[in-house]
């Protein structure tokens, strides 16, 4: 039974570090010249939910393109299915279809399942955790707001790295 477990650690550590190395490769595609905030979060958020709700599975693609629309500033829109437990879109094409359980932050938490959580909230929510910035391995406190989309299976989210605003004073932002 100590093996079994062990074996399963040590697929976790492994998997939790091809994730992070995934998310390192994205620092060439995200210009850090300007910082995205909060406000501008929660607007590109649901305005990527609109789109998703009408476009479906074919719009999908768009949120794949590191210099389309949906990446801006420091930050980028992700598309999650929760009910597949799995990254459906991703600027990082290494991150497409990678299972939600492979996402732990610094602390051990699976924030794929927290974004999960607060995208079944009726007007979103905000969770934090730790990752590190793109071209960094060095975690820090990510925010990220997530939003569920009409009528279809997908969650959709964005993050910034913003150390001073709380969880309690970003979800009241949003109205």
């Amino acid at each position: 039974m100590r093996g079994e477990i062990s074996v399963k650690w040590k697929v976790l550590s492994v998997k939790w570090m091809v994730v992070m190395l995934c998310f390192l490769m994205v620092g060439s595609t995200v210009s850090a010249e300007e910082t995205a905030t909060p406000e501008e979060v929660i607007a590109k958020v649901r305005a990527a939910a609109e789109f998703l709700s009408k476009a479906g599975e074919p719009g999908l693609a768009q949120f794949n393109d590191p210099k389309g629309q949906w990446a801006w500033k420091d930050t980028y829109i992700f598309v999650m299915n929760c009910g597949k437990e799995e990254m459906t879109a991703h600027i990082n094409p290494n991150l497409v279809g990678v299972k939600l359980v492979n996402f732990l932050d610094k602390n051990g938490r699976y924030l794929g399942f927290d974004l999960c959580a607060e995208s079944l909230k009726s007007k979103g929510g905000w969770t934090e955790y730790w990752w590190p910035k793109a071209g960094s391995t060095a975690p820090e406190r990510k925010i990220s707001y997530m939003l569920k989309v009409p009528e279809q299976p997908y969650q959709v989210g964005a993050g910034i790295y913003n150390p001073g605003m709380t969880l309690e004073k970003l979800n009241g932002l949003i109205k």
